[in-house]
């Protein structure tokens, strides 16, 4: 009977953003490890862009922002460095900022061994807070997906605050295309994801819900070690251009333009993601 309760509270569908776990991603010590190992493969698609992909949005951004020295430049969610370094070289002021703080040494490592003077901040993004005013912010590689609604609203008000005036946004979502190939399905396996989530042996429960109204999936991982049960949940929202329009109207922005990605490639309405810039007004 027992048990029957434990895979029913594992089965068990939450309501869209009802419990909040990304910290436990990014600061859990072993995960952690895992996430950054990720990041620092140049050669795959899963925490970080691969290096190429990364070369060319640095360069399409440094051009098409008119990145020079002195360019203040605010990437949230900043991770092991690979934009703020790119963006640090071409002299420009930049300001990383991530809760990982396994990331942030990686990144601070880095920047002094290239002599590269860029103010790196361990904190939640949701709670960061300074006196410098930037003229561009970076959100990439669909942080922003990972947000409630509230939490969205948070992020645009503080990007309002801490931007000059006209100075812009860049960041880059899922979109309705992807959310229609998301399926929903529930997997069970023994040290799930080749053992992502612990160095001991554990069993893992994956658990993915679709919410149709909302444009929201949630892969939700139930980790059960020997000595502990952990609940993950990986929230993501999924966005039309108008929605994501109306978000950043509410909150103070014009929006300038679409593209497909965050190096300037033209929008298509059909790619699984999409890039806005939006503007101050």
């Amino acid at each position: 009977m027992e048990m029957f309760e434990e895979l029913e509270k594992i089965n068990i569908r939450p309501e869209p953003f009802e419990f909040y776990t990304a910290s436990d991603l990014w600061t859990e010590e072993y995960t952690s490890e895992q996430m950054l190992s990720f990041h620092l493969n140049e050669n795959i698609d899963v925490s970080s862009r691969n290096a190429a992909f990364i070369d060319r949005s640095v360069e399409w951004i440094a051009s098409h922002f008119n990145v020079e020295m002195g360019t203040k430049i605010a990437d949230f969610g900043c991770g092991p460095g690979l934009y703020t370094k790119r963006l640090a070289q071409r002299q420009a002021a930049v300001t990383g900022i991530d809760f990982s703080s396994r990331s942030i040494k990686y990144a601070q490592e880095v920047a002094t061994g290239e002599g590269l003077s860029i103010s790196y901040v361990t904190r939640n993004y949701l709670e960061f807070e300074t006196k410098v005013r930037f003229n561009l912010i970076l959100m990439i590689m669909c942080d922003f997906c990972a947000l409630s609604p509230a939490q969205r609203k948070i992020m645009l008000n503080k990007f309002n605050k801490i931007l000059v005036p006209g100075g812009s946004v860049l960041l880059d979502v899922y979109s309705l295309t992807a959310f229609e190939q998301r399926e929903e399905t529930a997997i069970y396996e023994v040290n799930l994801l080749n053992g992502f989530w612990s160095p001991i042996k554990y069993y893992g429960f994956l658990n993915t819900f679709k919410y149709e109204n909302e444009k929201v999936v949630l892969d939700k991982y139930t980790i059960i070690e020997k000595l502990r049960t952990r609940t993950i949940y990986n929230w993501l929202q999924y966005f039309s251009p108008e929605a994501l329009e109306r978000e950043f109207v509410e909150c103070g922005f014009t929006v300038d333009t679409f593209y497909s990605d965050v190096a300037g490639s033209l929008f298509d309405r059909k790619a699984t993601e999409f890039a806005v810039i939006a503007k101050k007004q």
